[in-house]
């Protein structure tokens, strides 16, 4: 289950988000063909990286901005591609532009800050936009909680959209993260589970301010939790692929 778009339209151009996904395909690409070699990949994240034992050191402190444009994979990428395209556009439409790529980051530092104080000597190299993403998340559950998102259900062979409410995705998620976070250990390889909670909750908090000005509760009272404008629609059409019938 992952989302593909939703139905909230932004009133102007998501210059910010299209930078930013512009310049993590661009630095991945400038690094990938590293990947073949375990050794200077390696090298390339211990320098790059967020690594927090190194911090704990006193060094790699650049880490906690630089990891944010890292990834460890095509599939790594462009799901966190597709996140932010999803729901950065959104975001950027209620913060401005400038006032987006700071919360953007902020929220990115942050998230990193907290894996850092969740395994603070662990040696593994930690990469990713997600923590960011979270944070543009968190912020999105605040401001739209009922706006629809497309979600495509992948059941073996079998697939479906359905339309949901956006804090049922969204809840859904930071829930697989917490439970994720207490499953595993945060100074072991994988997922940065604890990046991922506490960039949604930064994201969440650095919202408040605006979501307060937008009118707090009075905002969800005038929309009922909906996007502020009419919300996109979409027609999906019947597959023309023809059926079998079983005998």
């Amino acid at each position: 289950m992952f989302p593909i778009r939703d139905h909230n339209p932004s009133g102007r151009t998501p210059y910010v988000t299209y930078i930013l996904i512009a310049a993590n395909v661009g630095i991945f690409l400038s690094y990938w063909t590293l990947m073949q070699d375990d050794q200077a990949i390696m090298r390339f994240y211990f320098d790059w990286a967020l690594v927090p034992a190194l911090v704990s050191e006193g060094r790699g402190w650049g880490g906690f901005f630089t990891s944010m444009f890292l990834h460890g994979g095509w599939m790594h990428l462009l799901g966190n591609m597709l996140f932010l395209f999803i729901f950065g556009d959104n975001m950027e439409d209620e913060m401005g532009h400038f006032g987006f790529a700071l919360f953007y980051l902020a929220a990115g530092v942050g998230a990193g800050l907290i894996h850092y104080i969740a395994a603070p000597w662990s040696p593994v190299p930690t990469v990713g936009a997600s923590g960011a993403i979270a944070g543009v998340m968190g912020g999105y559950l605040l401001l739209f909680p009922k706006a629809k998102v497309d979600i495509l259900i992948i059941i073996v062979i079998f697939f479906k959209i359905f339309p949901i409410p956006a804090w049922i995705m969204l809840g859904l998620w930071f829930a697989m993260q917490v439970f994720g976070g207490f499953g595993s250990a945060a100074d072991e390889g994988g997922v940065a589970y604890w990046a991922h909670v506490g960039g949604f909750v930064i994201g969440l908090g650095l919202t408040l301010p605006l979501w307060m000005r937008l009118g707090a509760t009075d905002f969800w009272d005038r929309t009922d939790g909906h996007p502020p404008h009419p919300e996109a629609k979409y027609n999906l059409t019947r597959s023309r692929i023809p059926a079998v019938k079983r005998k």
